[in-house]
């Protein structure tokens, strides 16, 4: 007879006896590696480990409590390139000196891609990053108007509040957004259905361009807006701070606010929110009726260590209204108060509350990442009358499992599967996709390997996706009395392969150079399968297809990238062919006196380059001018172009910094100039738009204390009150302008 006790016992030892091992000690000390001197407060970080602590006066740093096994060390300081490095620990105490170049004009950042941390140099992905003290001092008004200034990124904008990021030219569904760990879903599949989060509770934007579905499953096509929460406090600290934005266009204000605490085996943290915004005026001055925004956000954290269980857990709820054009003639309308902030016209208001729980389990040279996640996304529409018309609940409910192996420090293998399921219920009296369920199913496998110079990684992954759309009143019931006959419930499984594969050259000093093959995919969206009806604010019927089939692309990205002590040049390619493109176009025919549009598939090819410099003299350490270019090209299988295509652009900007001007630190003034080209090659349902050119300003500044820091900081945004159109805007086609001339002021208080 089997014994399965034994079996039980055997197992545990075999998996967990590890955990009985001693704990370590990791000391060190951080030099300057020009003078040699030691340098202060510099963050030292053990992802794995989710621990952190800074160097004294002395430059020295010591962290407790470590378990045998391979652990990325990561040292990061404002000015200096980051440092980030392999270390087994084996020993009870591990010393590691650390040198810091001192370069801010070359930073090397270090990214995040799938749960693995590097250098952007050692990967072969292209990856952009922002982070939002760099947005406040920008002006930005939302997380997708502050990326929206990076090179291949753009916005698609419904008015100053609704917005989404574009990038290389895809959207919505093409795009994944990640938040808290966990892939976010908000109904992207409708255009005036906005990103709407901010940059509260965020410490930087990371953009991952091109498809990346090896480590993100499905709608990762056209790459990932992965939004990175703000730091835990040092090992043995509590942090406070306080901050209030104001914004003249939109009469607006932000304030949020925050406290955190991290020991040796705890940390939590918790910021609440608030923002509010009027409607917004043009560059003629005019204000554009019922285009304020505003909303409430909370959010909390709270993680704890056991032996080799990390475990981080985070809550985020946020309640967001957003006003909107029903139609052309809705702009003309009585107008009340000009500071108004009341949503009695129609509205978008979107409820999300959003659970993750991430644990990792330590092993020997190993580790087991195990994270769990829920995301409710309630969007209501309220479009004029009492009640509210437009009622959807979508739940998501996510499971990861990661298995890492480290075979020493410069080999890397990465096991991984991943659930997903969802449903969505129509509550209101208006229905524009029906009642569904989803499934997804995955397994992939990734492997990295360091070389001295180089760095190679690639892998492979299965996905299962599974679509049921269910009866949803006259919607999909097949009625002979609308054109929507076909669009009944369906049950639809796709099945995908898809990976990846590439490489990342680079020197120790100038050079890096990347080559990046990668597919993607995405299943239709219910929009795209079961459409049946008035698409709002654009008089058009949109007809669903029941038959679509799944959508892939292959994309080969090229990047190089030379820097130097004067100047950094940077420049890359890419062509991504696309299997079925999913897009709208315009039948012969007409419903009511309305054009109907039908989803179709055809093949589709994007291709595009970016490019830029930066000129940072070694004998001219204030100054600093950077220029950069973005140009993309879509056209499907038979020549015709794709809608939503952005146009050519290009943003310079002259920036001088000052470390120290007597007790101000970190100072800084900056002039930009933005022109964007023409877009002469429209889609067939769109026009074109003309060039516009812009001119922005910001200026800032630090005062910092042994307890407490204020920065400072002013942004102007459209200086000359332009009034343009921007071809990515959906107002264009009201003949509304975007938003004039925009200040913004930026406050911050820092307690430790």
């Amino acid at each position: 007879m089997i014994n399965f006790r034994k079996i039980f016992f055997i197992l545990s030892l075999i998996c967990f006896g590890d955990l009985l091992i001693a704990q370590n000690k990791l000391t060190g000390n951080v030099i300057n590696a020009i003078d040699s001197l030691s340098v202060a407060g510099v963050i030292i970080n053990i992802p794995a480990l989710n621990i952190q602590t800074e160097t004294d006066a002395r430059g020295n740093f010591k962290i407790n409590n470590i378990p045998n096994g391979y652990y990325q060390v990561q040292a990061i300081k404002p000015g200096f390139t980051h440092f980030t490095e392999v270390v087994f620990i084996n020993d009870s105490v591990i010393k590691k000196n650390i040198q810091l170049k001192q370069n801010p004009n070359h930073l090397n950042e270090i990214v995040v891609y799938g749960n693995q941390e590097s250098k952007k140099s050692e990967t072969a992905n292209t990856i952009d990053v922002l982070d939002s003290k760099t947005m406040r001092e920008l002006g930005a008004l939302s997380l997708s108007d502050g990326i929206a200034k990076l090179p291949g990124v753009n916005q698609l904008s419904t008015g100053a509040g609704i917005s989404k990021p574009v990038i290389r030219g895809l959207f919505g569904n093409r795009i994944q957004t990640v938040l808290l760990g966990m892939r976010f879903d908000n109904q992207q599949w409708q255009d005036e259905h906005g990103l709407g989060l901010t940059d509260i509770g965020v410490d930087r934007i990371e953009i991952i361009k091109g498809p990346t579905s090896l480590f993100y499953g499905s709608e990762a096509m056209g790459g990932v807006l992965n939004i990175i929460n703000e730091k835990n406090a040092p090992v043995g600290k509590t942090q406070a701070d306080v901050s209030t934005r104001f914004f003249s266009n939109t009469y607006g204000y932000a304030v949020d606010a925050g406290v955190k605490r991290s020991t040796q085996k705890m940390n939590w943290g918790i910021r609440l929110g608030n923002e509010s915004h009027a409607d917004y005026s043009d560059g003629n001055n005019n204000r554009v009726l019922n285009s304020r925004f505003g909303g409430n956000v909370g959010k909390a954290f709270l993680g704890f260590k056991h032996k080799r269980w990390i475990n981080e857990n985070n809550y985020l709820i946020a309640k967001n209204n957003f006003g909107f054009l029903m139609d052309a003639y809705q702009v003309f309308d009585v107008a009340d108060d000009r500071l108004s902030r009341s949503f009695e016209r129609p509205h978008h208001t979107v409820l999300i509350n959003m659970f993750t729980s991430q644990n990792t389990f330590l092993l020997n040279a190993s580790k087991l990442k195990v994270n769990l996640g829920f995301h409710s996304n309630n969007r209501q529409e309220q479009e004029g009358a009492s009640g509210i018309s437009l009622d959807m609940i979508l739940n998501t409910y996510t499971g990861l499992i990661n298995w890492t192996k480290n075979f020493n420090e410069t080999t890397e293998l990465v096991i991984g599967y991943q659930n997903q399921y969802q449903t969505n219920v129509n509550n209101g009296s208006r229905i524009i996709v029906p009642n569904a369920n989803f499934f997804e199913t995955s397994l992939f496998s990734y492997l990295k390997k360091r070389f001295k110079y180089a760095v190679m990684e690639g892998g492979i992954r299965y996905d299962h996706k599974s679509i049921e759309t269910l009866s949803t009143g006259v919607l999909n019931s097949g009625s002979v009395y609308n054109p929507g006959v076909n669009i009944i419930p369906a049950l639809r499984n796709y099945n995908t392969v898809n990976g990846a594969l590439g490489i990342s050259i680079f020197d120790s000093k100038h050079l890096n150079i990347k080559l990046n093959g990668s597919s993607g995919y995405r299943g239709p969206n219910l929009a795209e399968l079961s459409s049946n009806g008035l698409h709002e604010g654009s008089l058009r019927y949109e007809l669903g297809n029941v038959n679509l089939k799944v959508e892939q692309n292959i994309c080969t990205d090229v990047y190089a990238e030379y820097y130097n002590n004067n100047f950094t040049l940077f420049g890359g390619a890419y062509l991504n062919h696309f299997f079925n493109y999913i897009y709208l176009q315009p039948s012969n025919d007409d419903y009511l006196g309305f054009r109907i549009y039908n989803y179709i598939q055809k093949d589709a090819t994007l291709q595009g380059a970016e490019g830029g410099i930066k000129i940072h003299p070694a004998k001219a350490k204030f100054l600093l001018i950077q220029s950069s270019y973005s140009g993309i090209l879509g056209k499907t299988s038979d020549n015709e172009y794709l809608p939503f295509i952005p146009a050519q652009k290009i943003n310079n900007e002259v920036k001088f910094r000052a470390d120290k001007i007597g007790k101000l630190k970190s100072s800084f003034m900056a002039i930009g100039y933005t022109y964007v080209w023409a877009q002469n090659t429209p889609n067939q349902f769109e026009t074109s738009t003309a060039s516009y050119d812009l001119v922005n300003a910001s200026l800032g500044t630090e005062l910092r204390g042994a307890k407490s820091n204020l920065i400072i900081s002013l942004a102007g945004n459209n200086l000359l009150n332009k009034a343009y159109y921007d071809h990515l805007s959906r107002f264009k086609y009201f003949g509304i302008y975007n938003i004039g001339r925009s200040i913004s002021l930026n406050l911050k208080f820092q307690f430790n």
